[in-house]
């Protein structure tokens, strides 16, 4: 059913849009999408650094401090 909609179909779509909601109903309605976009996108790269963060601790050396340490092991 999509598939049938062309150029002409979608700019009328657009007009009609236009002509309900107005220019700034719909400039503040994209502004808060982008808001919520950014967001999301932040709270992705915090959560990958806080797994690479849980992965290097887990990782850390645990090689024996002293000389003597290592002559018990």
């Amino acid at each position: 059913m999509l598939n049938n909609i062309g150029l002409p179909g979608l700019l009328l779509i657009a007009v009609v849009v236009l002509v309900l909601f107005g220019r700034g109903k719909i400039s503040s309605l994209m502004g808060e999408v982008g808001k919520g976009i950014t967001a999301f996108k932040r709270g992705v790269s915090d959560g990958a650094k806080e797994l690479e963060e849980d992965a290097s601790a887990e990782a850390k050396d645990i090689t024996p401090a002293k000389e003597t340490d290592k002559d018990k092991v």
